[in-house]
């Protein structure tokens, strides 16, 4: 008794352990920093990093940057620098030369609050590490970056942060340098100087590429496509991804703006086949849509156009998609006018939403769907008409003259879209009866398919492999219970077993 009592008091004291230990876990999860004290926690991790050699904590900070940068205003900016950087030194006065002035939030006063000697995140050092001040840097970047009105000085800082990260020159400011190479480009993008930013980014992926930076190189790769197909250089665009190789090692996100831009290259190029794989590649990479709407909008746009031009239609659901309703109103109006095969319906959406198609730049791959909607309409036409003028066709088809219509109803029948023939001396287009499902062509169709499933199942026979000598082991088996009967029917004849010695008259 007195050793169960003590297992006892054991279980009780550690299941009261326990219970403790969680409560401690689960305590910090419901403590939410305001952003100037997530940035100083923030620092701490990157000097963390730095002193540590593992470049895991810095991908931590920037896991957090999308929703860091949404927090963070000029009040908030400039009480983290007065925080990380706690004594006089020129980072500081240059930091806070970038920042506007703000007035006192909320923010401030949070963070008062949560200043004191038991913050874990505090810097150990006055003076952070360089990755720290690129970090503040890139923070002031985006803050410039929400306003037109400081355009011109995110420009001016994104120079000057690019001269400060090339000088330093350390392996451990890789991880930001990718996410400072962004903010560069959309600086010089908002800027309206994006064709300068060019050889600035051609020389950085030359130097990423020799030092195996991954995550810089696939960052830069992405700058540069971006950067040709804004000036719709897609020449440059296709000798850039035939002489460069895209890191194995890039993240999902960076994966996806690639395949993207590989996409609309190979779309431009008439390689429709290789476009949709790609675009679709970049959907399925893509982050979720409501955390990056605008990437899944753009890609859905291009892919819906390209599945156009391969012939297929889009299913209806996509466009039911609440992130993508709205955005695919002209697409969906497209996609019906080439299912129904109007060509007047098509040139009506074609100029009603012609700024729209030219702010996505799809308006020359839309302009190529002309000929898919004059097939699809020639296509119901001779379903439904066994013998149709050439004049006929082309009020229908809302067409030039009956010249162009006898060109494209030619093409039509040569391409096999249709079955018929042009009357030339009456001027008119016979159509062939459609073929139903018997005949010598679908019987020879099943004898193909019979005698090749056939063949698969001889070849199958043939390739299956036996264990060596197992017959032997059957024949020895067989020969011994032939024995064994022999012997039991002369034993029988003999009269030296019995009705007992069997186990009675029914043998049990």
């Amino acid at each position: 008794m007195p050793d169960v009592e003590m297992k006892g008091t054991d279980t009780k004291a550690k299941d009261d352990a326990k219970k403790d230990e969680k409560e401690v876990e689960e305590t910090p999860k419901h403590i939410t920093l305001t952003p100037s004290a997530e940035i100083k926690a923030n620092i701490a991790l990157i000097e963390r990093a730095v002193s540590t050699l593992e470049p895991r904590f810095t991908h931590r900070v920037l896991r957090t940057l999308t929703a860091l940068r949404k927090r963070i205003d000029a009040s908030v900016l400039r009480t983290a620098i007065e925080q990380v950087y706690t004594k006089d030194v020129p980072e500081k006065n240059i930091l806070l030369s970038w920042v506007p002035e703000g007035t006192s939030t909320e923010h401030e006063m949070d963070v008062d609050s949560t200043n004191g000697t038991n913050d874990p995140a505090a810097p150990v050092t006055p003076v952070p590490v360089p990755e720290g001040e690129i970090y503040l840097r890139l923070l002031i970047l985006h803050f410039l970056l929400t306003s037109p009105s400081t355009y011109q000085k995110a420009l001016e800082l994104a120079a000057e942060t690019v001269q400060k990260m090339q000088s330093l020159n350390r392996r451990s400011m890789d991880p930001i340098a990718a996410k400072i190479w962004f903010a560069v480009e959309r600086a010089y993008e908002l800027g309206g100087e994006l064709a300068d930013a060019r050889p600035l980014f051609l020389a950085a992926q030359r130097t990423a590429s020799l030092r195996h930076d991954d995550e810089t190189q696939a960052s830069l790769i992405n700058r540069l496509l971006r950067n040709y197909v804004h000036y719709n250089l897609y020449d440059q665009a296709d000798k850039l991804v035939s002489k460069t190789t895209f890191p194995e090692s890039a993240s999902s996100p960076q994966f996806a703006r690639y395949h993207y831009y590989l996409g609309r290259i190979k779309a431009v190029q008439l390689n429709y086949s290789e476009a949709h794989t790609n675009l679709q590649q970049a959907i399925r990479r893509a982050a979720q849509p409501k955390t990056a709407p605008g990437f899944y909008q753009a890609v859905h746009k291009i892919f819906i156009v390209v599945e156009l031009l391969m012939g297929e239609i889009p299913e209806r659901s996509l466009f039911r998609h609440p992130v993508l309703e709205k955005a695919l109103v002209a697409y969906f109006d497209i996609v019906k006018a080439v299912r129904t095969g109007s060509l007047s319906q098509f040139q009506t959406t074609l100029s009603k939403h012609s700024a729209q198609f030219e702010a996505d730049k799809t308006y020359t791959l839309i302009v190529r769907l002309r000929q898919n909607v004059i097939k699809t309409g020639i296509r119901r036409l001779s379903l439904s008409y066994s013998r149709i003028s050439l004049r006929d066709i082309c009020l229908k088809l809302h067409l030039d003259s009956e010249e162009d219509a006898e060109y494209i109803v030619g093409k039509a029948i040569r391409d096999g879209v249709i079955e018929g023939r042009v009357v030339h001396e009456k001027g008119w287009m016979e159509c062939t009866s459609q073929k139903d499902g018997y005949g010598p062509e679908v019987s020879d169709a099943f004898a193909r398919r019979i005698g090749f499933c056939l063949q698969l199942h001889n070849e199958s026979i043939k390739a299956m492999r036996y264990p060596l000598n197992a017959h032997r082991k059957e024949l020895a088996a067989a020969e011994g219970a032939r024995e064994r009967e022999k012997e039991l029917a002369k034993e029988i004849q003999g009269g030296e077993l019995d009705d007992d010695s069997m186990g009675g008259p029914d043998g049990f």
